[in-house]
């Protein structure tokens, strides 16, 4: 089924049309990524509406719409009425976790439809099970961070920054095929590794250092994700152990990851082996959460979801230990549930690597 008939397949009497804000439903519905505009759907018909600066893009790309230009004259509410009228639309629904206030009320003051009807869950809800062409997005961007990996641990010097290395590795990232970086990357060393979310400071890499490198890109709009941590010259016996732990609590996640496993019992496998080693207090965000066009999407496996996760559905896999004012260590790999298991697409080494 294409993207926008599953779109289609959400109207009804009671909502006869569905308003795309979002880039990313927005390039879901057309199959064709433009960072500015407004989409709207019908059964009687879909129009995509953006300015002069990608409309010829538009026109040449998308598929399955009629593709219109906005301007000073024609803008987005005058043309989205013209449609309602066309299409006959009495309700829309609309993704409400991407409107702010503003926006909603100049929709809801403007748009000739008797009500709007919120739809975020239903619309992005899609996105959970990937198509085999999404999955292979996923798979070359996925690619493209194990080569730029494979390129940083040639890289990593004593002496350097954090900024610096962050440098390296985005460079690397867009020399490799990134078409974008999917977050801004994690690049944090020695005590910083203890930051799960830490910012790139002005620190210099020293030897008997962890480093920790949280990164990915985006191709053709679909994002990976991974997290490794190496060290610098050498580690101690205690760096050592916490890497060793991580590590196997991974192996347990990934073990116990097969479509129809609840999220939570995922996490779980994982979080027991950290917790039986003594560190379960410094495990404290989930063990994994979903990715596709955005890096962070449903269904996750944390331990909030109790629901089965479904094949084609593509999470990361990431426990970390966090051991505040000395060190911290994350592996991350991505993975794509199956009916017997999982594919990890992330293909760099996972012992520890010392630099």
């Amino acid at each position: 089924m294409k993207n926008l008939e599953k779109y289609l397949s959400l109207l009804n009497e009671e909502v006869n049309g569905l308003l795309l804000t979002s880039r990313y439903s927005r390039y879901y519905g057309a199959e064709y990524d433009i960072a500015e505009g407004v989409a709207i759907v019908s059964k009687k018909g879909c129009r995509y509406f953006t300015d002069s600066r990608y409309i010829e893009a538009a026109q040449k790309g998308i598929k399955g719409f009629e593709v219109i230009m906005v301007d000073r004259e024609h803008p987005y509410t005058k043309l989205l009425n013209e449609a309602i009228a066309d299409f006959g639309i009495t309700a829309l629904g609309y993704e409400e976790h991407y409107l702010t206030v503003e926006e909603m009320d100049t929709y809801e003051s403007k748009l000739n439809v008797k009500g709007f009807v919120g739809m975020n869950a239903q619309i992005s809800g899609f996105r959970a099970v990937k198509e085999e062409w999404e999955l292979d997005h996923m798979r070359k961007a996925q690619a493209i961070t194990d080569k730029a990996f494979a390129e940083m641990c040639t890289r990593i010097k004593p002496g350097m920054t954090e900024k610096e290395l962050q440098a390296e590795l985005i460079y690397c990232l867009y020399k490799n095929g990134g078409e974008g970086l999917s977050f801004d990357p994690i690049v944090v060393s020695g005590p910083n590794t203890s930051l799960p979310h830490g910012v790139a400071t002005d620190r210099v890499i020293q030897k008997g250092d962890f480093v920790t490198m949280d990164f990915g890109v985006l191709y053709n709009g679909y994002c990976s994700d991974m997290t490794r941590t190496v060290a610098v010259g050498y580690a101690t016996e205690e760096m050592e152990k916490v890497y060793n732990t991580v590590l196997q609590a991974q192996l347990a996640g990934l073990a116990a990851t097969r479509a129809g496993v609840k999220g939570k019992d995922i996490d779980a496998a994982a979080r027991k082996v950290i917790a039986d080693a003594g560190y379960g207090e410094y495990f404290g965000h989930g063990y994994g959460h979903s990715l596709g066009l955005e890096v962070h999407e449903a269904p996750n496996p944390n331990p909030g979801n109790d629901n089965p996760m479904p094949a084609g559905a593509v999470a990361s896999a990431e426990p970390g230990i966090y051991l505040p004012g000395k060190f911290g260590v994350r592996i991350e790999d991505v993975v794509i549930f199956t009916a017997d298991g999982c594919e990890n697409i992330t293909k760099s080494p996972k012992n520890l690597i010392i630099v």
